[in-house]
């Protein structure tokens, strides 16, 4: 009955908001504009839960590791999901061939499902 008790403890003071997980990239789209400039349009999945934990931003990084472009989410979409959004003018250099695509929320940070996409 006391492991019971203090199982319960723990339970109930962890912060609602972990509930959520992390944010996953579930679909992208990369379409080249014009020198070397792409537009990315990403399928972001999170359970939103209101302004304490949401998905707040996706960035578009080179296989080196450099953040190429971030697109800041300015809101929780707790009844859109999975949610797109888009970022036009990012900047790839010669010789990339392909980019990932992570996504981060306001509790976890980054950590959810990843996509590489190769450029066209």
């Amino acid at each position: 009955m006391q492991r019971f008790i203090v199982t319960m403890a723990l339970v109930l003071a962890s912060p609602l908001g972990a509930l959520a997980g992390e944010a996953d990239i579930v679909e992208v789209a990369v379409f080249e504009q014009q020198d070397r400039r792409f537009s990315v349009s990403v399928a972001v999945r999170h359970a939103d839960e209101g302004w304490k934990h949401y998905a707040d931003k996706w960035d578009v990084v080179a296989p080196d590791g450099t953040v190429l472009g971030t697109r800041i989410l300015l809101h929780p979409h707790d009844d859109e999901q999975p949610f797109t959004r888009s970022l036009s003018g990012v900047h790839i250099p010669a010789g990339t061939d392909s980019v990932s695509l992570c996504a981060h929320d306001s509790v976890h940070g980054y950590g959810g499902a990843e996509k590489r996409v190769p450029l066209p």
